[in-house]
């Protein structure tokens, strides 16, 4: 079998923790920040889990060789 292509947007935008979580980034963070508070910035920074079981299921088959943790 060939091997499967990692998608490079969906690669960017989801990494796996170690103990296997899934987390993305926020949207909004390229353009059209000054505007926004200086708190709304820095949140930007952070990573949010993904809950839902069929964005997982997308995810993991768009990047297949991501490390997925235990």
């Amino acid at each position: 079998m060939p091997k499967m292509k990692t998608h490079k947007a969906t690669a960017k935008r989801f990494k796996y923790t170690g103990s296997g979580k899934l987390l993305r980034t926020k949207i909004g963070k390229s353009h059209l920040r000054r505007r926004k508070s200086k708190r709304v910035k820095v949140q930007f920074d952070s990573m949010l889990e993904v809950n839902s079981p069929a964005t997982k299921k997308r995810v993991q088959k768009l990047i297949p060789y991501a490390k997925k943790g235990k």
